[in-house]
């Protein structure tokens, strides 16, 4: 069996750990989870309690959830590729370091502007949540333009992990107005370098569901029952 990764849309952060199955080049399975459908009900629940996406199943039938979790699981098996180090190395720690901050930070700056988005937020409510929600997606805007000062990647020379976790989050923006990234232009230099790469494409093309070109390993889409079948 090869690993399947359960990936929510519409445009759920799981799209990172779509990116870094790609550059890792191994065999993989998606399964598509419809968000909140599919993610909230009894069957998904099998493989991940807490109903969130991303998922990871590997090859042994083992559940892996949390995108930090995901993409260091990936990372380990990505070493010889430059896309994780070996724990306890200087370069680890960076990356763990970086991945965290996406994971925590940047991820949760828009959690105030998705509640107000989901729930139908009106008047007073909607104000206080689109106004601390812009001024923390901003804030951490900045804070990433500062970290990434004039490198081309998140830490440095190459492309790693954490460059393709952020542009599954970075792309929120286009959902909530807040933000010019122009004035940001070492994060719009990296966003549009992601854009480009052939990994995003596909992912992008995964989630609407039209032709998509793989670069790695990708075997195909599984259903959720075909899933279950063998548990």
């Amino acid at each position: 069996m090869h690993p399947t990764l359960f990936y929510g849309v519409p445009s759920g952060c799981s799209f990172g750990s779509i990116v870094a199955l790609e550059w890792l080049g191994e065999p993989y399975r998606l399964c598509r989870i419809a968000m909140p459908e599919d993610v909230t009900g009894d069957a998904y629940r099998r493989f991940n309690p807490v109903g969130e996406t991303p998922t990871l199943m590997d090859a042994q039938g083992h559940c892996l959830s949390e995108s930090l979790a995901i993409l260091n699981h990936i990372g380990a098996r990505g070493i010889s590729a430059g896309l994780g180090f070996a724990q306890g190395t200087r370069d680890f720690d960076r990356l763990n370091q970086m991945l965290a901050y996406l994971n925590t930070s940047f991820f949760g700056a828009f959690a105030p502007l998705w509640y107000a988005l989901e729930h139908g937020a009106q008047g007073a409510d909607k104000a206080a949540l689109t106004g601390y929600g812009a001024a923390q997606v901003r804030k951490v805007h900045a804070g990433l333009e500062a970290m990434l000062g004039d490198q081309p990647w998140l830490l440095g020379e190459r492309r790693t992990l954490a460059d393709a976790y952020i542009i599954g989050i970075a792309r929120w923006t286009r959902y909530h107005a807040v933000l010019d990234r122009k004035d940001y232009p070492g994060l719009q230099s990296l966003f549009d370098k992601l854009e480009a790469d052939p990994a995003v494409r596909f992912a992008h093309a995964i989630e609407r569901q039209e032709a998509a070109d793989s670069s790695g390993g990708f075997l195909g889409h599984v259903r959720l029952d075909e899933v279950m079948a063998p548990r």
